[in-house]
């Protein structure tokens, strides 16, 4: 028996979805709003959400992640009235199970019931696996589904292909795959494909025997033989020249090759392990990448989150490699002030974990002697974007009267908001609360503080309105 959750405005397509499931023996709970069905999901634990597009107070693609990333970490199923490519894409890349579009059947609703459920079961007996993740630092849901695909791939040999920007760890999730295998006693070899001489890459990879060229004096084992056994990581592999390519595809399928200048063939028992921060997908079209190594390569797929869509990753990441650095330049452990954490969450780091590694070592070896670190240890980027924001903030309109003052507030507060070069997620966070502040204002002046009135004109419940007001730290004074 599971719990499942709908959110519809519809009042037929929330009896007709709680109907069905319950007919499957599940416990149902619905909602008419996003407010009220993040509200629900708060104080309830759920296996199964379905989340509607089109909601009276936003958009359920917008708020998917949210739901995503409650403590249980639900599986969301987006159903929509009107369906459209981008809105599917962006569905399925922000974790939705599926999209469905309206009118659905019985059929169909009991069958993403029954398949999202069981997947579910089946992820969470995979996660009481315990995996060897020491060096892995973060428990945000992003991550920690990473780690599921670990533990999915880990003691397999299935081939792997790790993706995402420069920075986020995609080495070490690599090395933490192997670690994790049967293969776990045996090397660990890396190729760093972006560094390969032309001239020399046949000879790094598959060794040569002496007297191949002319400064082949002896013989070389290749690092494909070296991985023999164990793991070969090709990092950066959409460096790898398209020259050599045919060559490794066929290594990679008979786990065959000719060291340069031999007259016969040796065997390597390696398990691959590839990344790349490049679109691989557009290089097959370009036809600078092998599409048949590119399907090869692509067996297993791990999309690593940059660090700006994994925040809560940011404070254990910052204790976790001060005390690390400190150890390594033998300095005092330190400490900091809670603006100095406020600013390092709040940037977008670019250069994610990588970056952020960097900007704290140059935080602490620039003022060694000092116990604690401030914001000023920071690099400008970072104070100077940190500024711009709390500017934009602070052109937020914050007079109760609707005026065309207020709207002037409102253009400023947008478009310094524009100037910050926020990422579209916080850009849009911070314009819907804005909106809501100036919204809820205005409801509380026109009615005089009324609650019953303003309930009414929005449309808010009572509960809904009075947290809202929390929220916001918007007074009211009751007559």
């Amino acid at each position: 028996m599971a719990n499942i959750l709908v959110i519809d405005d519809d009042f037929e397509i929330r009896q007709l979805l709680a109907q069905h499931a319950k007919e499957m023996n599940h416990n149902t709970a619905i909602a008419e709003s996003l407010a009220d069905g993040l509200e629900v999901a708060g104080l309830q634990s759920f296996d199964l959400i379905f989340l509607d597009v089109r909601l009276p107070d936003g958009n359920g693609l917008d708020a998917l992640p949210k739901f995503r990333q409650k403590p249980q970490e639900p599986e969301v199923i987006i159903i929509t009235g009107v369906g459209d490519a981008e809105g599917a894409e962006l569905a399925i890349k922000s974790g939705a199970w599926d999209y469905i579009q309206k009118p659905f059947s019985k059929g169909e609703i009991m069958l993403q019931i029954s398949r999202a459920l069981d997947f579910r079961a089946k992820k969470t007996a995979v996660r009481k696996v315990s995996l060897k993740r020491d060096k892995v630092i973060g428990n945000s849901p992003q991550l920690v589904y990473c780690l599921d695909q670990v533990a999915l791939c880990a003691d397999s040999d299935t081939n792997v292909l790790i993706t995402g920007e420069t920075g986020t760890g995609k080495e070490l999730f690599a090395q933490t795959i192997h670690d994790n295998s049967s293969r776990d006693n045996a090397e660990f070899i890396v190729v760093d494909c972006a560094a390969l001489p032309n001239n020399l890459i046949e000879s790094i990879l598959f060794g040569h025997v002496k007297g191949a060229f002319t400064s082949a004096d002896r013989d070389q084992v290749g690092l494909v033989k070296q991985a023999d056994g164990g793991t070969l990581f090709l990092d950066e592999v959409g460096e790898l020249p398209l020259s050599i390519q045919k060559t490794f595809l066929r290594t990679l399928q008979e786990k065959k090759f000719r060291p340069v200048g031999s007259s016969r063939e040796i065997e390597s028992d390696f398990r691959l392990i590839s990344a790349t921060n490049r679109d691989l997908d557009a290089m097959v079209k370009e036809g600078i990448f092998r599409k048949d190594l590119f399907f090869r390569l692509r067996t297993f797929h791990i999309d690593l989150p940059p660090l700006r869509k994994r925040h809560r990753d940011v404070k254990e990441l910052t204790l976790h490699f001060m005390f690390r650095i400190c150890e390594h330049h033998r300095i005092k452990t330190k400490g900091f002030v809670p603006e100095f954490l406020e600013l390092l969450a709040a940037y977008h780091w670019p250069g994610n974990v990588r970056e952020l590694i960097n900007t704290l070592e140059n935080a602490i070896i620039s003022d060694p002697e000092n116990p604690t670190l401030y914001t000023m240890h920071l690099p400008d980027e970072i104070r100077i974007r940190h500024a711009q924001a709390s500017v934009a903030l602070k052109r937020r309109p914050n007079n109760a009267d609707y005026t065309a003052g207020a709207e002037n507030e409102s253009g400023l507060y947008f478009s310094g908001l524009l100037e910050s070069n926020l990422p579209m997620q916080d850009f849009r966070e911070k314009i819907i609360s804005a909106s809501e502040i100036q919204y809820l204002k205005h409801l509380m002046a026109v009615t005089q503080n009324n609650v019953k009135q303003a309930c009414r004109i929005s449309g808010l419940s009572s509960s809904r309105l009075y947290a809202l007001l929390r929220k916001y730290g918007i007074p009211v004074k009751q007559k």
